[in-house]
């Protein structure tokens, strides 16, 4: 490793090398400041540009190759016209995968993404393609078979394409497509990796703006970085920042105070700069697929298990004659309070509406119908009327009584990210659930391990982690933990 200015943690000296950087170990810490100043770290940007437009030269090659093999093995030879289809695909495939992205360096970034934009823009071409021979009467002299294993064929291989693409980039570039810069001047240390690193003061860089020769220092080891960081001290980063918008480079100032606060982005007025703290875990059309997903499953359910209801109901009033519902309020989505619907498990007026008294295994507020109904969590199934009004979901954090605790410290004084959870409707199931973490809070670890699994949800949510969570619920439906 190169000390001084070298690559991340994972990334050698001979990786240095490939890339193109020509630094060598000094003899001396002035030596090197001065080999540093002057080394040439190669630019990127040509690179991805030639990058992009192989993947543009093979994409079109791909699909050509697919309609016309799929061509000669589903209609025979000789074929009129072979692979005219694809022709009329190629050029328009390439303007809506330029939209999509599909080239794009973010796309790059991941074989998985880069494939699905490209799929993507395959089947929004086919899809136009279509509309337009739709309404020139020209469909008709296109075989469908032939033209959907094309398609089909086509995808494959822009996927297993860029599965090897990508490899072959990075063993020949390295790791990323970009070139980043990491200085260290006596601020927190950054690990940051694949990325050259400076240490300033090793290198005696002062970020001075009346000293020419500093910033011309500075100007040629940020030449052809794609992105700057700099780690200083709170008194330096004025300066620093003057530096790197001269240089006209992509700069940014590592701050500790943003980071303890969560600061997501800038926002600028006219007159005045806020720190963007949240946005809210989902969008627009993301709360629209979750609420729909809700109310299907909500309804379909409670359809399907409302005989189970009524001999629910009716076995909790033969047994005590007792009210069949137990209402409790919990904390919801926003830390607001809602009153959850359970099938009542305890005897009357001894079932705990706030939560500071947890359920033991041995608990003698348990009725007999209870007890069975908290081992198979059937008390749970009113929390289906939640779902349908829109106060839960189906899948989301589990609702807390408010003043649930552990030991003797109530949730929030257990950990600090406990409030976080709330920034989604909570769920009948969950990801904390499905992993076993249910029931009782006997430990600390018992809270924190849920609650690191709900922020887990909130912030990697999808319909099909939906589905999935939905699934695997079944599977711990009955658990030790239930009682």
């Amino acid at each position: 490793m190169i000390k001084g200015f070298s690559w991340g943690q994972s990334v050698s000296v001979e990786h240095d090398q490939r890339r193109g950087c020509s630094l060598n170990a000094p003899q001396t810490r002035s030596d090197f400041g001065s080999r540093a100043a002057s080394a040439s770290v190669p630019s990127m940007k040509h690179k991805r540009l030639q990058f992009s437009l192989y993947l543009m030269i093979v994409d079109a090659f791909a699909i050509l190759t697919a309609f016309v093999a799929t061509e000669i093995v589903y209609l025979g030879l000789p074929i009129n016209n072979l692979g005219v289809a694809a022709r009329l695909i190629i050029p328009l495939y390439l303007v809506v995968a330029i939209y999509q992205g599909a080239f794009s360096t973010n796309a790059l970034t991941s074989w998985w993404r880069a494939s699905r934009r490209a799929c993507t823009a395959l089947i929004l071409t086919a899809a136009i393609l279509l509309f337009v021979l739709f309404f020139a009467k020209a469909t008709a002299e296109f075989s469908r078979v032939a033209s959907s294993l094309g398609l089909l064929v086509s995808c494959m291989l822009l996927a297993a394409h860029r599965v090897l693409a990508l490899r072959m980039a990075e063993a020949y570039w390295g790791p990323g497509f970009h070139n980043i810069l990491v200085i260290q001047d006596d601020g927190p240390e950054l690990r940051f990796q694949n990325a050259y690193r400076i240490n300033a003061v090793e290198l005696e860089l002062t970020p001075e703006m009346n000293n020419p020769e500093a910033l011309d220092r500075v100007g040629k080891l940020v030449s052809n970085m794609d992105r700057v960081i700099v780690s200083c001290s709170m008194d330096r980063r004025q300066n620093w920042a003057k530096i790197l918008r001269a240089a006209g480079v992509h700069g940014e100032v590592v701050s500790e105070a943003l980071f303890e606060m969560g600061a997501l982005s800038l926002k600028r007025e006219p007159e005045f700069t806020t720190l963007v703290i949240s946005t809210g875990p989902l969008g627009a059309r993301a709360r629209v697929i979750k609420r729909l997903m809700d109310l299907a499953f909500g309804f379909t359910a409670l359809v399907a298990f409302l005989p189970l209801f009524l001999l629910i109901a009716a076995a909790i009033k033969v047994e005590d004659g007792g009210p069949v519902f137990f209402l409790q309020r919990r904390v919801g989505r926003a830390n607001r309070f809602f009153e959850i619907y359970k099938f009542r498990s305890m005897t009357p007026n001894k079932a705990g509406m706030d939560g500071n008294q947890s359920t033991s295994r041995d608990d003698q507020r348990i009725t007999k119908v209870g007890k069975f109904l908290r081992r198979t969590s059937l008390d749970e199934l009113p929390q289906l009327l939640n779902v349908i009004a829109g106060e839960m979901s189906i899948v989301g954090p589990r609702p807390h009584a408010i003043r649930s605790q552990v030991g003797d410290l109530l949730f929030w004084h257990v950990d600090r990210r406990y409030w976080d959870r709330h920034s989604l409707k909570p769920g009948l199931t969950g990801l904390a659930q499905i992993k076993g973490f249910r029931g009782a809070t006997n430990e600390t670890r018992d809270l924190t391990e849920r609650v690191r699994h709900d922020l887990e949800y909130i912030s990697t949510w999808s319909p099909w982690l939906d589905l999935k969570i939905i699934l695997k619920t079944f599977r711990v439906l009955m658990h030790s933990n239930a009682y």
